[in-house]
């Protein structure tokens, strides 16, 4: 043992280290409560885990989807659950004020925001303020975020457009994919999670497909990425928010392709349990009773006035079952069984 030891420190290789002891750059050392219990379980098939804290996650959609308020709404549970964290947040969009971070109930004492233009600049802030946080080794816990890769420019680009060419800059895919490179490792290290909003546009062919722009570079980094599209919410005439509908579009942690639905309020952020009762009646810990919901003290609810007061009607215990039934929904390998297929004895079935 002393002997690999004394080999990774000839690497001279920082990331290096023996598997037993955990393989700093790459295993998940825990998790950041996004605000929104399904959205947790899309993210790291637990509702009480999310957003894995030293990974990137890409938040993809069209224009006007909820990106930025997506993003934002996940800063705010972050700094609420840690008092004494900060968010870096790189803007590329001049949208964000300060007046929608406030108006969001967001502390923008601890929110640094850091207007970038181009791929370079995004990559030699960000990757400075790693360097000097991993040199500190401060206990503040600290989330990044690079809100919009779509609209970053190149030094290239920004050359070409002040001198009148109209050529393409053909090194942007690259800049993207190589600023991942590093970026991947140091944020392992750092132990620090990276939220990065990007644009999708329709792929035409025989087949038309959703995909997402900027090239392969944060395809191949992302431990996840979500696609996002969404409809309003209204309470009566007036609109209160928007139902974000989540796709799991690549994971390295949870089964891809699941959907779930989350709730964005404008005043109050995720809605933290939205979502839940449609997978509670899933898997038998409630059940449909003509309109309404029966629950598991025998009683039954209208859906609007369990989703009204779910405190009162997500208890710890009924939470749990919950819990494990996200694990069987949306974890590798789990098999699950529904009641239909319970009555009819049909085969058992992956979700």
């Amino acid at each position: 043992m002393s002997y690999l030891k004394n080999l990774i420190r000839t690497t001279g290789n920082e990331f290096a280290s023996i598997v037993e002891e955990g393989v700093q750059a790459a295993d998940v050392s825990g998790y950041i409560d996004t605000g929104s219990y399904i959205f947790n379980a899309l993210l790291s098939g637990s509702i009480y885990d999310g957003l894995p804290n030293n990974k990137i996650t890409a938040l993809a959609g069209e224009s006007a989807t909820g990106k930025t308020y997506f993003a934002l709404g996940m800063c705010k549970q972050f700094l609420d659950d840690n008092p004494d964290a900060a968010v870096i947040y790189f803007e590329s969009e001049s949208a964000v004020t300060k007046e929608m971070v406030e108006a969001r109930g967001i502390d923008s004492s601890r929110i640094v925001i850091v207007p970038v233009t181009t791929v370079q600049e995004f990559r030699t802030q960000s990757i400075r303020i790693l360097d000097q946080y991993i040199e500190d080794k401060t206990d503040m816990k600290m989330l990044f975020v690079l809100d919009s890769l779509g609209m970053l420019s190149t030094t290239k680009e920004i050359e070409d457009t002040a001198s009148g060419a109209e050529t393409k800059d053909m090194t942007r895919a690259q800049l993207v994919k190589g600023t991942f490179r590093v970026l991947t490792l140091k944020l392992g290290k750092a132990g620090v999670p990276l939220i990065v909003t990007n644009h999708t546009y329709d792929q035409m062919g025989l087949f038309a497909k959703r995909v997402m722009g900027g090239g392969s570079g944060l395809k191949y980094a992302a431990s996840s990425i979500i696609f996002l599209s969404k409809k309003k919410e209204k309470e009566g005439t007036e609109i209160v928010g928007n139902i974000i509908h989540c796709k799991n579009e690549k994971s390295r942690l949870t089964v891809e392709n699941r959907m779930v639905d989350v709730m964005l309020k404008y005043e109050q952020g995720l809605d933290r349990y939205y979502g839940l009762t449609d997978l509670a009646i899933k898997y038998g810990i409630f059940k449909k009773a003509s309109t309404r919901v029966a629950l598991p003290d025998g009683t039954t609810q209208f859906a609007k006035t369990i989703n009204n007061n779910p405190e009162k009607y997500f208890t710890e215990e009924v939470l749990n079952q919950i819990n494990e039934a996200a694990k069987q929904e949306f974890l590798y390998g789990n098999e699950i069984r529904t009641d239909d297929t319970q009555e009819s004895d049909n085969e058992w079935r992956i979700y």
